[in-house]
C-alpha cells in the first residue's frame, strides 16, 4: 500500500528536525559543562595558591605551616572529599596526603598550573598541581577532590539541555503534524466529497476551495467527469431515440395483427399471427422498459428536483389495472398500505410498481398470493412487493439486478430488464433495494427503502 502524503511529509521532516535538535542539545551541553568545569578547577587553583603561601624556609629546611583549623577548612566540602599534598623540588612529600598521584608525564603547565584526572583510594579525582617557588627550587602543591559535584553538575546540565530540547522536539513534531494536517485538510475534504458520491454522480467538483497544487488534478478529474457524462448522455439519447422510434411501428404491427386475427383465417395462419402478436407485445414492452431505463439513469429526462409523492396514493391509482390482470392469472393480489411519502418522480415510481408487480404476477403460480405494501420503517419510508412464487436464491439476488440477466431455467417472457430498472430508479431516488424471502420463508420480497435527503421542489405529485 502506498504511503499517504501526510506520512511521506512527516518522514521527510522528522529526521532533519531531530538532527537539528540533537545537535542543539549536544552543543548546549558542552557549552555549559566546560565553563562550569573550569570554575571548579579554578577553585582548586585558589586553594593551591593559598596552601603554597604556607611553605616556609626555616634554618635551611622547608616547612609547611598550616594550622589544623585552616586544614579543616580546606578539606571541608558539601559533596566531595578534598585532598592535598605538598612536594619539594625532588618530589619528596613535605605535608598532606602521600597517595595523591603526581601529574602524568608530558603535561605542560599553563601559567604554572597543571590540571589532570587521577585515580586514588578507589575514587576518581580531579586534581590541579601548582608550581610554587620555595627557597632555591620549585615546590608542587597538589589539590584534588572527588567528582561528585562535577557529576551532579554534568547530569543537571544534561537534563537542563536535553529536557527542554526534547520538549521542543515534541512541540515541533506536534506543530509539524498540525501544519501538515491543516495543509492537507482541503485534500481530505475533496476525498470525502468524492467518496460520498455515487458512481453515477458525474457533476464537476468545485475547485474554488482547493489548494493551487490540487487544481491540475481537479481540472483533469472534471474533464474526465464531463467526458464520461457526455458519453452517458449520448448512450441514453440513442437508447431513448431507438426505443421511441420502435414504439410507433410496433404499435402499428400490433394493431394489424389484431385486425388480422379478427378475420377468418386458416388455423395454421392464426397460430403464426398469435406468435407475431405476442412477440410484438414483448418487443413493445421492451421498448417501454428501455425508455424507462434511459429516464432513470443520470442525465436522463427527469426533473432535477423531486416532488413529494404519496406512495399509498400512487399504489391506489394503479390498483384497478393490476387487480384485473391478477384475476386473469388467478392470483390473489392484496394491498397493505400505510401512509408513506417520499421525494420522488411519480412516473418513475409507477414504473417500479409496474416491474415489481408484473414480475410477481408473471412467476407466481395460480392460486398464489402477491401483496403490495407501503409504510414507514425505522430506516425510512418503504415500498414492497411480496409473493409466494418460486423465489430467488440468495446467490442470485445481486445478479438479477443486472441488465438482461435471467436466472438459468427461468420460464416466462421477461427480458431481464425489470429489476435492473428498479435498481436504477432506486439509485436515482437515493433508495436501497433489499431482496429476501416472502411470507413464511416462501417466494420473494423486494423492498425499496427511501432516505429523506433528495431535494424537493415546490410542486407536489
Amino acid at each position: 500500500m502506498a504511503a499517504s502524503l501526510r506520512v511521506t511529509l512527516l518522514r521527510l521532516l522528522i529526521p532533519p528536525v531531530a538532527l537539528i535538535l540533537a545537535v542543539g542539545s549536544v552543543g548546549a551541553y558542552y557549552l555549559s559543562i566546560d565553563p562550569a568545569a573550569d570554575a571548579y578547577d579554578q577553585s582548586l587553583v585558589n586553594t593551591a595558591i593559598a596552601l603554597s603561601e604556607r611553605i616556609k624556609l626555616q634554618e635551611g629546611q622547608l616547612v609547611f605551616d598550616l594550622p589544623s583549623a585552616a586544614e579543616a577548612v580546606v578539606r571541608t566540602d558539601k559533596y566531595d572529599k578534598v585532598y592535598f599534598v605538598v612536594r619539594d623540588s625532588r618530589g619528596q612529600v613535605i605535608a598532606g596526603d602521600q597517595d595523591i598521584p603526581q601529574p602524568p608525564p608530558g603535561l605542560r603547565a599553563d601559567d604554572g598550573v597543571i590540571a589532570y584526572d587521577a585515580q586514588a583510594r578507589d575514587r576518581r579525582l580531579r586534581a590541579v598541581a601548582l608550581l610554587a617557588p620555595c627557597g632555591a627550587g620549585t615546590c608542587t602543591v597538589t589539590v584534588a577532590e572527588t567528582t561528585i559535584k562535577r557529576d551532579r553538575l554534568a547530569r543537571d546540565i544534561l537534563i537542563g539541555s536535553v529536557l527542554p530540547q526534547g520538549m521542543l522536539a515534541v512541540l515541533t513534531l506536534a506543530l509539524v503534524w498540525f501544519g501538515v494536517t491543516r495543509g492537507l485538510a482541503p485534500l481530505a475534504r475533496l476525498s470525502g466529497e468524492i467518496r460520498q458520491r455515487s458512481p453515477r454522480d458525474l457533476r464537476a467538483i468545485d475547485e474554488s476551495g482547493a489548494p493551487a497544487e490540487a487544481q491540475p488534478l481537479l481540472s483533469a478529474l472534471n474533464k474526465l467527469f464531463g467526458q464520461v457524462d457526455e458519453s452517458n448522455r449520448n448512450q441514453q439519447r440513442f437508447l431513448a431515440n431507438a426505443a421511441h422510434q420502435l414504439r410507433t411501428p410496433l404499435a402499428g404491427l400490433q394493431a394489424h395483427t389484431e385486425l388480422a386475427m379478427a378475420q377468418p383465417v386458416p388455423e395454421a395462419c392464426r397460430a403464426e399471427l398469435e406468435y407475431v402478436h405476442s412477440a410484438t407485445i414483448r418487443t413493445a414492452r421492451l421498448a417501454n422498459q428501455l425508455l424507462a431505463l434511459a429516464r432513470a439513469e443520470p442525465g436522463g429526462n427527469r426533473p432535477a428536483d423531486f416532488a413529494l409523492v404519496d406512495l399509498r396514493q400512487l399504489v391506489e391509482e394503479i390498483a384497478d389495472e393490476w387487480v384485473h390482470r391478477s384475476m386473469d392469472k388467478d392470483v390473489d393480489l392484496g394491498f397493505d398500505l400505510k401512509p408513506a411519502s417520499v421525494p420522488g418522480d411519480a412516473f418513475l415510481l409507477r414504473e417500479v410498481l409496474a416491474n415489481l408487480i408484473g414480475n410477481s404476477l408473471e412467476y407466481t403460480p395460480s392460486a398464489g398470493h402477491v401483496t403490495v405494501k407501503t409504510g414507514q420503517s425505522p430506516e425510512g419510508a418503504f415500498l414492497e412487493v411480496e409473493d409466494d412464487g418460486p423465489g430467488i436464491p440468495a446467490a442470485e439476488r445481486d445478479r438479477v439486478l443486472e441488465r438482461f440477466y435471467r436466472m438459468p431455467g427461468t420460464s416466462g417472457t421477461g427480458s431481464g430488464l425489470g429489476l435492473a430498472i428498479v435498481r436504477e430508479i432506486a439509485l436515482a431516488h437515493g433508495a436501497r433495494v433489499e431482496m429476501g424471502e416472502g411470507h413464511a420463508g416462501h417466494g420473494c420480497s423486494v423492498r425499496l427503502i427511501f432516505s429523506s435527503h433528495a431535494p424537493i421542489s415546490s410542486k407536489s405529485a
